[in-house]
């Protein structure tokens, strides 16, 4: 019974962004963070839940990437459609916004890759999804704030492209995984994890874009960090 576990966690990951796809579509992106949110928890503990109870599959990893296709793949595709169908309201220019699925071609890309790269055991090279998603679920969240800025078309292509480029990019992140909780081992990790959780009960969604860069830095300088100590 308890090998069913980690796989039932990453099913419930899938159903929860196929729920978040919905509301998106209608544009009550707030249920759908919400459901951005309970997926990445459920991605966060399959895995962990795998390791504690010893029961690591194939199966497993494959369906992980299935789930994460729709909620970390195809949601985030979803979002940057329907702002995009604000900003070209009018066929034929409208089919511009068809550009916000480039995000979940990309997606797809970078989880196969992730899937065979033997590179990435512990670490990320290229942003991972669920990283991704956040960022692209807080633009209609900010857009509310500064339309100005977020319904750009400028601004919303630009995303699109930078996103893809660094989904299959070969910038080394790290994981969230902890081997422990040494400080001097993972300072970095608590260093990300303590601003993201400042920036984000202060600014809340507005925070998440600074949040990206933060961990994109912090990354930079903690494996330029390793490789000078080692």
């Amino acid at each position: 019974m308890k090998k069913h576990i980690p796989n039932t966690i990453t099913c419930l990951n899938l159903f929860s962004g196929c729920i978040g796809v919905l509301f998106a579509l209608k544009g009550d992106y707030m249920t759908a963070a919400y459901c951005v949110l309970a997926s990445g928890i459920f991605d966060f503990f399959d895995g962990m839940v795998a390791r504690l109870l010893h029961v690591k599959s194939t199966i497993g990893k494959e369906l992980d990437s299935l789930a994460d296709m729709i909620s970390f793949g195809f949601l985030p595709g979803v979002i940057l459609y329907t702002l995009l169908t604000k900003v070209f309201p009018n066929e034929p220019i409208s089919i511009v916004a068809y550009l916000g699925f480039v995000v979940t071609v990309f997606s797809a890309l970078r989880l196969a890759k992730f899937n065979l790269d033997e590179r990435q055991t512990t670490d990320f090279i290229g942003l991972n999804t669920p990283m991704n998603t956040f960022y692209v679920l807080s633009l209609p969240f900010i857009a509310q704030k500064y339309p100005q800025i977020i319904l750009n078309p400028y601004f919303l292509l630009i995303s699109i492209a930078l996103t893809s480029y660094l989904l299959i990019s070969e910038i080394k992140l790290f994981s969230m995984k902890l081997s422990s909780l040494s400080w001097s081992e993972n300072k970095f990790k608590f260093i990300f994890v303590i601003l993201a959780i400042t920036l984000f009960a202060i600014f809340q969604f507005v925070a998440l874009p600074l949040i990206l860069l933060i961990y994109i830095l912090l990354s930079i300088v903690h494996f330029n960090y390793t490789k000078e100590k080692g």
